[in-house]
């Protein structure tokens, strides 16, 4: 146990995390998700796992690193098969999530289901939380942290 990190937080998710650079991506993702074969092909080459609900992991992995504000949708959610502008409860909690840290409103964007898997092998990371809603996959790019001083 650290003090100020967040105990979802473990060792090798926190490695990860402070390895990636500015724009690199991160991929959280649900229980049913492809995430040790997609994991194989990313920067990391392994699956990191946090045993909670998307929305508990986001928020934790939210604790500690910034979203990326040089671009538009610096978070993604999966699209629902046939009804990509639905967003289920478990987006919405999300995007509660990220709307806390941030401090703003600041909306998801939404990508294909397979397109979703081709990006989630160019990431730098797969997190498997232990979501079992469906459609509980999310990107996040990593933005950067501004000095104390100018």
């Amino acid at each position: 146990m650290l003090k100020s990190i967040d105990p979802l937080l473990n060792a090798d998710v926190l490695f990860a995390l402070r390895s990636m650079g500015h724009g690199d991506e991160l991929i959280i993702c649900d229980t049913n998700f492809p995430a040790d074969s997609v994991a194989k092909e990313t920067v990391l080459g392994q699956l990191l796992r946090i045993d909670a609900s998307a929305a508990r992991v986001a928020k934790a992995v939210l604790s500690v690193m910034p979203l990326d504000s040089f671009v538009d949708t610096p978070a993604e959610r999966m699209e629902i098969v046939g009804k990509p502008k639905e967003v289920p409860p478990v987006q919405a909690e999300v995007q509660a999530e990220i709307d806390k840290a941030e401090g703003k409103s600041w909306p998801m964007g939404s990508i294909e289901r397979f397109a979703f898997y081709e990006k989630a092998k160019k990431a730098y990371c797969v997190i498997q939380t232990g979501e079992r809603r469906f459609y509980g996959c999310f990107v996040f790019k990593k933005g950067v942290i501004p000095p104390d001083a100018p």
